[in-house]
C-alpha cells in the first residue's frame, strides 16, 4: 500500500500540460492540483451557528459546488458492533462476541467484504474474546482496537497482537475548545504526538475524525490530514483517516455546503488531503436516517471503507446497519462477490432468540414482517407470481420467504399463502383457493371479523385452526390428501437451504422409521447434539412437527 501511495505522490495526474492544471486518469477532468491549505488557528471557535442554532432544526445550506463521482476499484464494509455497537446496549459476553464474530466471518464470504471489526479492550471478558477471534485465523474480518490514547494502552495492543488501532482525533471546534479546553495548534500537536507514539509501538493507527459535519474542513480538518500524509510518507506506516458523522448531520445531496457535504468530505480528503481511497473510510450516524444513503455516498465519491454496525445498533438512532451495506454493496458491484446474505437472517434470529433484542417488524432484511403483505389484491398478486409483490427471491437469498399476514382484508388467495408456506407445498402440490382446507380455513376467519374481531390474526391461532380442520377432514373422509399434503412438506423442507426445514426432515423421518418409539420424550438438548445444529433451528422444527401431529 504504501509503494502505491509513493508512486501516487509521483504519478497519480498524466502531464501533458505545464503548472497546476493537470489530467485526473480515473475521472479525465482538468483539475487544479497544488493547494496551499494552512491551519487556521483562530481565537474563537467557528461553530457554523448560521447552520447550527441549538434551539432550530438544523439549516441545510446550498453553494452549488458539484464534485465528481470516483468509486474506487476496490470498496468494503468494516465493523463496529464490539465498539460503538455495543456502548448502547448491555455488553455482549464473551461466547455472544465470539458467537457473532463467526457470523460476520461468513456474511463477508472469502474475499473479505466485511473486511475488519473493532474492539473494545478493557475488560478481561472484551479481551478473551479478542484471543478467542484471533484464535479462528481468520483473514478476514481483521481484529483490530479503540483505544485511548495513552502509551499504556498502545502496549495492551500490541501485547493483544494486533496491528491497527483507532485513535479519537476530534475535529470541530465544539470538541477542541468546550471538550478538550484546547486551541485548534495544541489539539493538531496533541493528536500528532499520540499517533506518533502509535507508530513507535509498531501499530497502524486509524485516526477517528470525531464531529467532521460540524468542523471547518479547509481551516482544520485538511491541514491536519496533510501533516499525517507527510508522516506517513516519512515513516512508511499507513495512516487511515475515518470520517465520522457523529451526530449524522451528514448530507449525501449534490451541492451542499460543508461541513455538511458528504461529497465535499470525502472528495477534499482525496483531492486536497491527498488521501487515497484506502485509507478513507466514512463512519455514519442515523439521527436524520442518513447513516445508509450517505454511506453508500462516501462509497460512491471515493471511500474505500463504511463503518457499520449489526443491525445499525450504535450510539443514540445508531450506526449504519451491516446488513444493509451488504445490499447496498450488492446493488452497486452487480454481485455479492462471496458474501452469504443467508447468514443475515441467522444474525437477526440470534439477536431476538438468544439475546432477547427485539427487532423492529418493519425493519429491511431483518425484520419479521420486512416482506409481509396484508392487502387481499397483494396476496392474489404473490399466489400467481411472487415477483409481483416482493423485493427479490428472498427465500434464496435471506432463507425468508414472502408471507402474508391474514386479517379481514387478505382474501381467499392469502389464506391459500398462508397454508402452502406453512406446509411446505409448492408447485403442483400447491394449494389453490377452491381447496376445501382454503375455505375451510377463509369460512373460519370470516366468522372472527363478523364476531367483530379488529386486529390481525396470529400464526399461533392459524396453526390451532389448520391442524384441527385436517383432523376434521381427515375423520369425514375429506383428508386423503392430508398424507400428501404431508409428504411433500417434508420432501420440500428437506431438499430447501432452510436449515430448520431440513432438521425437520431429519426428526420426521426418525419418526417414521422407528428410531424414537411412541411415548419416547425428544428434548432439544439431545437433538442438537445428535444434529450438530443450534436450538433455534430445532425448537422450530418441533414447533412443526406438533402441529401436524407427530409429536405433541
Amino acid at each position: 500500500l504504501m509503494a502505491k501511495i509513493e508512486t501516487k505522490q509521483d504519478e497519480f495526474y498524466e502531464d501533458p500540460y505545464e503548472g497546476d492544471l493537470k489530467i485526473n486518469p480515473q475521472t479525465n477532468l482538468l483539475e487544479l492540483t497544488n493547494f496551499e491549505y494552512s491551519l487556521q488557528d483562530v481565537e474563537n471557535p467557528n461553530l457554523y451557528r448560521m447552520l447550527f442554532n441549538y434551539e432550530d432544526v438544523p439549516k441545510l445550506m446550498f453553494n452549488r459546488r458539484l464534485v465528481p463521482m470516483a468509486m474506487p476499484k476496490e470498496i468494503w464494509i468494516t465493523d463496529t458492533t464490539f465498539r460503538d455497537g455495543q456502548q448502547s446496549r448491555e455488553p455482549y459476553t464473551t461466547e455472544q462476541i465470539v458467537t457473532l464474530y463467526d457470523m460476520l466471518h461468513r456474511l463477508g464470504g472469502p474475499k473479505g467484504i466485511i473486511r475488519q471489526s473493532e474492539f473494545f479492550l478493557y475488560s478481561k471478558k472484551d479481551r478473551d474474546a479478542v484471543y478467542q477471534c484471533l484464535n479462528k485465523g481468520y483473514e478476514f474480518p481483521e481484529v483490530t482496537s479503540w483505544i485511548r490514547a495513552s502509551k499504556k494502552d498502545f502496549e495492551l495492543v500490541k501485547v493483544l497482537g494486533l496491528r491497527e488501532t483507532g485513535i479519537l482525533v476530534s475535529c470541530s471546534d465544539y470538541h477542541i475548545f468546550y471538550k478538550l479546553k484546547m486551541t485548534r495548534r495544541q489539539a493538531i500537536d496533541h493528536y500528532l504526538g499520540v499517533v506518533k507514539d502509535c507508530m513507535e509501538a509498531g501499530i497502524r493507527p486509524r485516526c477517528h475524525f470525531e464531529d467532521i459535519t460540524r468542523a471547518d474542513f479547509y481551516g482544520f480538518v485538511v491541514p491536519f490530514v496533510i501533516e499525517l500524509h507527510k508522516l506517513m510518507l516519512e515513516t512508511g506506516i499507513p495512516i487511515k483517516i475515518r470520517a465520522c458523522d457523529t451526530l449524522g448531520y451528514g448530507v449525501g445531496i449534490p451541492g451542499a455546503a460543508l461541513p455538511r457535504s458528504v461529497p465535499g468530505i470525502i472528495y477534499g480528503l482525496r483531492h486536497h488531503a491527498h488521501m487515497p481511497s484506502e485509507l478513507i473510510e466514512f463512519h455514519g450516524h442515523n439521527d436524520f436516517y442518513r447513516a445508509v444513503s450517505n454511506s453508500t455516498t462516501a462509497w460512491l465519491y471515493g471511500a474505500s471503507g463504511v463503518n457499520c454496525s449489526l443491525l445499525g445498533i450504535g450510539e443514540r438512532t445508531g450506526n449504519c446497519p451491516v446488513e444493509a451495506m451488504v445490499m447496498e454493496y450488492a446493488q452497486l458491484k452487480g454481485t455479492m462477490d462471496g458474501m452469504d446474505p443467508t447468514v443475515i437472517t441467522e444474525i437477526a434470529e440470534y439477536y431476538e432468540k438468544e439475546l432477547g433484542y427485539a427487532i423492529p417488524p418493519r425493519t429491511p432484511f431483518v425484520g419479521a414482517d420486512f416482506n409481509v403483505t396484508r392487502a387481499g389484491v397483494h396476496a392474489d398478486g404473490l399466489l400467481k407470481n411472487e415477483e409481483v409483490y416482493n423485493i427479490f427471491d428472498t427465500a434464496k437469498l435471506l432463507n425468508r420467504p414472502p408471507k402474508v399476514m391474514i386479517s379481514n382484508t387478505s382474501g381467499v388467495s392469502g389464506i391459500a399463502i398462508w397454508i402452502n408456506q406453512h406446509l411446505g407445498l409448492s408447485g403442483e402440490e400447491a394449494l389453490d383457493k377452491k381447496d376445501p382446507l382454503v375455505v375451510g380455513l377463509k369460512q373460519w376467519v370470516d366468522r372472527q371479523y363478523d364476531e367483530g374481531r379488529v386486529v390481525a390474526i396470529t400464526d399461533a391461532e392459524l396453526e390451532v385452526q389448520l391442524a384441527s380442520l385436517m383432523q376434521q377432514m381427515k375423520g369425514s373422509g375429506q383428508g386423503v390428501r392430508q398424507d400428501n399434503y404431508e409428504d411433500a412438506a417434508a420432501e420440500d423442507k428437506a431438499q430447501s437451504g432452510d436449515l430448520t426445514g431440513r432438521v425437520y426432515y431429519k426428526i420426521r423421518q426418525g419418526i417414521l422409521n422407528g428410531a424414537w418409539k411412541p411415548g419416547q420424550a425428544l428434548t432439544e438438548l439431545a437433538l442438537t447434539k445428535m444434529l450438530g445444529v443450534s436450538r433455534t433451528p430445532v425448537r422450530e422444527a418441533l414447533r412443526q412437527l406438533e402441529l401436524v401431529g407427530l409429536i405433541e
